[in-house]
């Protein structure tokens, strides 16, 4: 992901304009959608491209041109069954990447299962945090832990596959730390800096803010 993507959000709550509008002031290219006229008309101001439609018609979303977006952010949690319509219509039309917002676990596992690619917590994750973590390619999550320090989870690059972290040196190439590895579902952070990376490992890394485009 990254600001070369075309994104959509559906829902212009407080979450979903957040998102768009964070998109949009990063010069993102973002089409926001809601059904209710009002909300998009006070959107405007702050979102160039906003839309009232319904996004449970499979023939709207054709009109949006849905299918040339790359990833559609739904953000009607506490509407199911729209956000349901909305994820199956997406994946069915062809969106690579749908992340949706959900209001509790079992509505999660039922978003995941009709094709979610991801989903978030309003609670633990603001409209805003969503928008810079799509923003930086190559990122998979960004926590600002001070104005000057962020905790960066990460895929293994490509050229990285095979080398290990003495081999890398990351802190003096990158001047960032890795404090664990994640590979599946285990986090190790008693890290053997021997060990060979692979492509289905994750790095959490420690890094100042302005560094970091050096990593992607």
């Amino acid at each position: 992901m990254g600001i070369n993507q075309t994104y959509a959000v559906f829902g212009l709550g407080r979450y979903g304009r957040g998102v768009a509008k964070e998109l949009a002031e990063n010069g993102a290219e973002v089409v926001a959608v809601d059904n209710r006229e009002a909300v998009v008309n006070a959107a405007i101001s702050e979102i160039p491209y906003c839309k009232c439609a319904d996004v449970t018609d499979p023939e709207a979303l054709r009109q949006i041109g849905i299918a040339n977006i790359d990833v559609v952010i739904v953000t009607m949690a506490n509407h199911l069954e729209a956000s349901v319509m909305a994820t199956m219509l997406c994946k069915e039309l062809g969106v690579k990447t749908v992340i949706t917002k959900c209001a509790t676990e079992i509505n999660c596992k039922i978003l995941t299962k009709v094709g979610a690619d991801r989903v978030v917590f309003p609670e633990s994750e603001s409209g805003i945090h969503l928008a810079k973590n799509l923003l930086s390619s190559g990122f998979m999550d960004i926590i600002e832990l001070s104005q000057d320090v962020s905790m960066v989870e990460m895929e293994v690059k490509q050229q990285w596959i095979g080398k290990n972290l003495i081999e890398l040196n990351l802190r003096k190439k990158y001047s960032v730390n890795v404090v664990a590895i994640i590979q599946g579902k285990n986090v190790n952070t008693n890290i053997d800096p021997e060990m060979p990376l692979t492509q289905d490992m994750r790095l959490i890394v420690i890094a100042n803010r302005a560094k970091l485009n050096k990593l992607k």
